[in-house]
């Protein structure tokens, strides 16, 4: 990362990224809650979809950050 202010375009299309990952992870969520309420489900997809939920959620946290840096004081 660099230490250059984002200009608008590039905080815009940072927005648009971090909505469109939200959205992917709140649907692995609903997938996941139905996939462990199943009988017989598979254990290794069940593992898979966690594991890129929590990629997507490092993913997420790493763009607000850059959105909103921290301010050291």
């Amino acid at each position: 990362m660099t230490d250059t202010p984002l200009t608008e375009e590039e905080k815009a299309q940072i927005r648009q990224r971090l909505q469109a990952l939200e959205v992917e992870h709140h649907d692995l969520d609903d997938v996941i809650d139905r996939l462990v309420g199943e009988p017989g489900q598979d254990r290794l997809q069940l593992q898979r979809l966690k594991k890129r939920k929590l990629m997507l959620k490092d993913q997420i946290q790493r763009l607000r950050t850059r959105l909103i840096p921290d301010i050291i004081a």
